[in-house]
């Protein structure tokens, strides 16, 4: 066999061993492809004219759970996702008593963690880190601090904190270092990662190896897809139309779900921040996990 020959059969071989490791690694822990969620803000502006009629269209998609936004004030998405038979685990949360506490019209944590168990959710997730709380590593050490103090709170109601990343907290500060490298470092054994792929990979770095090297603290997935036309690392805004379906766009989703089993990752979420068509878009997305 010409050298040639033999390196393009190795090659094929090593991709089908990858091949195989992945449906092994999905097959032990299936409820990523067919226990999949969506996180409810793609679909925000339909949900405002029509929260039933959403959420049905939701469940005829072939999700099996979703992720609301706002705790606790997603009463309506969750009745209605019940109502069509979808799990709810987790929810996005106004977590200014976390971030705030400070202020006095901020609602105590404890009566978000015990609605949260009226509710049957077992994940609470810190959506969004204003400007103002994330221009130096200090900064994001008191986010941490106040992060760690939640959890342990949660933790005693039977509930996963966790925090949900953009890109911004990949952007170099003092010494080079990030945000994420603070809470990375400063987070406790009790506050765990949402990782959102897309923004991991708008911040310059591999999520899947991102995954494996948080192995354990990775609580649940954002799955969502990148166009080709955006050249990581953007710290600030992107445009709308870089938010593309799974499948058509230049995030690789095989490596992420295999990590995430091998990691134990307790959910996946597709979302979508911006689509002209929210429905026929999260349609796409389960079309393409369907072809995994």
């Amino acid at each position: 066999m010409k050298r040639r020959q033999f390196l393009a059969t190795g090659t094929a071989l090593t991709a089908v061993l990858a091949q195989s490791s992945w449906l092994r690694a999905i097959e032990a822990d299936n409820r990523y492809r067919n226990q999949i969620g969506i996180q409810l803000y793609t679909l925000r502006n339909q949900i405002k004219d029509d929260v039933a009629g959403t959420l049905k269209a939701v469940a005829d998609a072939g999700y099996k759970q979703v992720e609301p936004y706002g705790f606790p004030g997603a009463d309506d998405m969750i009745r209605e996702a019940k109502a069509n038979g979808l799990a709810v685990n987790s929810s996005h949360i106004n977590s200014d008593s976390i971030l705030f506490p400070e202020r006095k019209d901020a609602q105590p944590f404890q009566a978000i963690v015990d609605k949260a168990n009226e509710h049957g959710l077992t994940h609470l997730v810190v959506p969004y880190l204003p400007g103002e709380l994330r221009g130096s590593l200090d900064q994001y050490k008191l986010i941490a601090e106040r992060c760690n103090a939640a959890a342990q709170t949660a933790k005693r109601g039977g509930v996963q904190l966790a925090y949900h990343n953009h890109a911004f907290e990949f952007q170099p500060l003092e010494g080079g270092k990030c945000g994420y490298d603070v809470f990375r470092e400063e987070f406790s054994d009790d506050m765990k990662f949402e990782v959102d792929v897309f923004w991991v990979v708008v911040g310059g770095h591999d999520a899947a190896q991102l995954i494996r090297q948080l192995d354990g603290r990775v609580s649940q997935l954002h799955l969502k897809d990148l166009d080709a036309a955006v050249k990581p690392p953007v710290y600030d805004s992107i445009p709308q139309d870089a938010f593309k379906e799974l499948g058509n766009g230049v995030i690789a989703m095989e490596p992420i779900l295999a990590a995430a089993a091998d990691s134990k990752v307790d959910h996946c979420h597709v979302e979508q921040d911006h689509s002209p068509h929210p429905i026929e878009s999260i349609q796409q997305s389960m079309a393409f996990l369907k072809t995994l």
